[in-house]
Parts: structure tokens; C-alpha cells; sequence
């Protein structure tokens, strides 16, 4: 379905149409009717489906109806990075449109926090927060929500993941009762049911593919020692920047982050690094200078795993093997997105195969594992070691790193197929 037939306000349909977006994805075309009947909605849908315009759009469309000068839309997230993106992406659409976005965040300085004052002051139309930065406002006393319309809860498994029920029930209970409530959320587990049966009033529901990684992500896996991780990043990575396009690779401790920008900026890769010892103004930087393509690859803890909305990212690699299944789908996410293909591969040492056979179990398939490249000798086997066992099984699954001769996408980057979907 276009957009221009899913009854958006003209102004708003002009505005996408000058940003090229012209098919709706799917969790847009099925949540955008409903969110303008004015109901309540929990979407779930996979990272990279469009949920952001799927309630922005609707939202800003009915913010157009009847001019205001009030804060309207009030979108809770889970990070500073998704509350700048979610803004940024609004205020592109709303250049033809008297709508004002903000977002607010912590990390910043005092110029920033009193650039958000003002933005509660005078009333942006739409304020994307942060939870504890928007309480920091909150508690001083000058937030005023009488005209809230729309309250939208963003990435809120994630949300919950790191904490912030307690904030998020705060929040809630300073807005007025009468209001439009958008829950959305890659995954749907008990908890987020029951917070949703909270804040709710008789919600409809729109699943995609819940919890499942986009169709065009080619995934694969090399079983490598932790001494062979870095030289088979570089196997992967140098002399081959003509194909590889843009590059994330996610480690999950951030002393290794730093420690693989330092080893790839030896090999002249353009290469920078997010992690949480950055402050918020050189995070900032970082992204933008990967977005308009100044650096090639990042390195990046999971701080990044969740709302980064770059095309063309052809190559994820997971430098480690993630916490839970739900991790990976968010990191290998990052690619493939809005229809397009992508690669992700994931290095296996020989402490992390139970993990990952927990990870395959939970898609559903097995994932093909790829021979190291000549010169770095053997990998690991792919084998279960039970607790209180000094011996181990095979796993069906695959052959060990240097064991094997299918073929796998041992060259990775693929050509992202054109969409004109909005599909952030």
C-alpha cells in the first residue's frame, strides 16, 4: 500500500513524498489506520520494519489537524542515540509543517538542558525523552502535560531490560488520563503484557515477524580462538573496502571496542569507536561522520544495537558471541534493513558454543559455520560441554572453524536491493 492512500494529512503526505518514500512497510500499513481511528496499540515488530514512522506518522498527521502550541506527543525511549534519531527523522518531515520535535536526553551540557527547559516551556510539539532525563525535568517543576494527546512507548522491552519500569510508571503518572497510548517493541515477553495491561485502555495488536531477523540477512559464524579473532577481522575487512560498504562491529565489553579500533587504524581502515566512556558530544560526532560515510567501520558496544537508521549497511560482524538471542537479532538488525540484504557473521571461541547453539535454537535453524581463512590454522569444534562434564558432544549443526567445505558468504557484502519504503 502508498502512503498517499492510507489518509494522512496532505501536508504530511508532501512532505514524504519529497523524502522518496512512497510504499508503506508492513507494521506501517497495518498500525498507521488504527492509530488514526484513535486507539490504542502495542506493535511488535522486528528491528528495521519501520516502526518509528509507523507511529509517527499517524501521530504527526493528526498534530496537523488543529494548530497547537502545546506539547502534544510525549515518546519515551530506551537511549540518547534513539531519542536523536526519532527527532531528527520528525523534523525532516515536519520542514513543511509548523510541527516542532526535541529530543532529550542526559550526558549533555547546561546549554542543553536548558535548550530542553525551553522546549517544555514553550512547548515543542513533540518531545522525544529519554526516561530519567524527562523525570530530571519533571521533578523541577515548570513540565506542564495538561495538553498531551499521545504518549508513545518506543523499544519498550528494551526499556524494561535496562530498568526503567519504576521511571516509566513515574512519567505516566503525571500525564492526564485521557490520552492515545502507543506501545511498540521488537519482542512481546510477559513483562511488557502486564505493563501494557497497566497504561493500555483495550489495546489493538500488530505482530511482525516477532523476534525473527530480516529475510535478507545472510548469517554465518566462524569458530575462532581468541587469538584469532583480530587476524580474522582483518582477513575480512582489509583490502576489501571497495565492497564492504559500511561496517559495524559489536564487541560486548568496551575495553575490547577500544582495543579493535586501536588494531584496525593500524591497518589504515577508517575506523572509530562508541562506547560509554565517550561523552554524548563525541558520540554525536562519531555517528555522524558514519553516517555521511567519513569512517567506514564502528566499533560499538550494544549501546548502538538499537536505533541506528543508516543505509547500506552491508556487513555486521559480532566480534563475540551476544548475551541472548534477543541481543543478536537487535545487532545483526542493523543491516538488511527496509528490504534491503546485508551479512552477519559471528566469531565462536571455544567458551561460547552452548550460547550460540541457545541462539540457533531460538531461530529455528542452524547457522552455517565458515572455515577460517588459510593461514589462521583450526578453530575450535562446535561442540556442547554439559555442566559437570569434562567431555562434550558434537552439535548437529556445523563443522568446526577449520573443518568443512560448504560455502559460505566468506566474502561479505551485498548490494542493497533500491526501496522506497520508509522503513525507518
Amino acid at each position: 500500500m502508498n502512503f498517499d492512500e492510507l489518509n494522512l494529512h496532505p501536508q504530511l503526505i508532501e512532505a514524504i513524498s519529497y523524502a522518496n518514500y512512497v510504499k508503506a512497510t508492513p507494521i506501517q500499513e497495518m498500525s498507521i489506520p488504527i492509530i488514526l481511528q484513535g486507539r490504542d496499540l502495542i506493535g511488535c515488530a522486528q528491528t528495521g520494519t519501520g516502526k518509528t514512522a509507523a507511529f509517527a506518522l499517524p501521530v504527526m498527521s493528526k498534530l496537523l489537524e488543529k494548530e497547537a502550541h502545546d506539547t502534544q506527543a510525549l515518546v519515551i525511549v530506551p537511549t540518547r542515540e534513539l531519542a536523536i534519531q526519532i527527532a531528527q527523522w520528525m523534523d525532516g518531515l515536519s520542514y513543511f509543517t509548523n510541527i516542532s520535535a526535541m529530543a532529550v536526553y542526559g550526558g549533555g551540557d547546561g546549554i542543553s538542558f536548558e535548550q530542553e527547559k525551553t522546549a517544555f516551556t514553550k512547548g515543542a510539539n513533540i518531545i522525544v525523552a529519554t526516561p530519567g532525563r524527562l523525570l530530571s525535568h519533571i521533578n523541577l517543576g515548570y513540565v506542564n502535560f495538561s495538553a498531551l494527546k499521545f504518549l508513545i512507548l518506543d523499544e519498550a522491552d528494551r526499556m524494561l531490560d535496562m530498568g526503567f519500569f519504576d521511571d516509566i510508571m513515574k512519567v505516566i503518572n503525571v500525564l492526564p488520563k485521557e490520552r492515545q497510548t502507543l506501545l511498540f517493541s521488537a519482542t512481546m515477553p510477559a513483562k511488557i503484557r502486564q505493563l501494557a495491561s497497566k497504561i493500555l485502555r483495550d489495546p489493538a495488536e500488530v505482530s511482525i515477524a516477532i523476534s525473527k531477523p530480516a529475510e535478507g540477512v545472510v548469517q554465518g559464524a566462524y569458530m575462532a580462538y581468541d587469538a584469532q579473532k583480530v587476524p580474522l577481522i582483518k582477513k575480512l575487512l582489509i583490502g576489501k573496502e571497495e565492497e564492504l560498504k559500511s561496517v559495524i562491529i559489536f564487541a560486548s565489553r568496551k575495553e575490547t571496542v577500544k582495543n579493535l579500533e586501536t588494531e584496525l587504524k593500524k591497518q589504515n581502515l577508517k575506523v572509530r569507536s562508541i562506547h560509554s566512556d565517550l561523552e554524548q558530544n563525541e558520540r554525536e560526532e562519531v555517528m555522524r561522520m558514519f553516517k555521511s560515510r567519513q569512517i567506514q567501520a564502528l566499533v560499538a558496544t550494544d549501546i548502538v544495537s538499537r536505533g541506528i537508521d543508516i543505509d547500506d549497511i552491508g556487513l555486521v560482524i559480532n566480534f563475540d558471541v551476544p548475551g541472548d538471542a534477543e541481543d543478536y537479532i537487535h545487532r545483526i538488525g542493523r543491516t538488511a534493513r527496509a528490504e534491503s540484504t546485508g551479512v552477519a557473521i559471528t566469531f565462536i571461541n571455544d567458551k561460547d558454543p552452548d550460547k550460540f547453539m541457545r541462539i540457533e535454537q531460538f531461530l529455528g535453524k542452524t547457522i552455517q559455520k565458515i572455515p577460517l581463512p588459510e593461514g589462521l590454522g583450526e578453530g575450535p569444534p562446535y561442540v556442547s560441554r554439559p555442566k559437570g562434564s569434562g567431555g562434550g558432544f558434537h552439535h548437529k549443526g556445523g563443522s568446526g572453524g577449520g573443518g568443512g567445505r560448504r560455502k559460505g558468504p566468506s566474502k561479505p557484502g551485498f548490494q542493497k536491493r533500491p526501496s522506497n519504503s520508509a522503513g525507518r
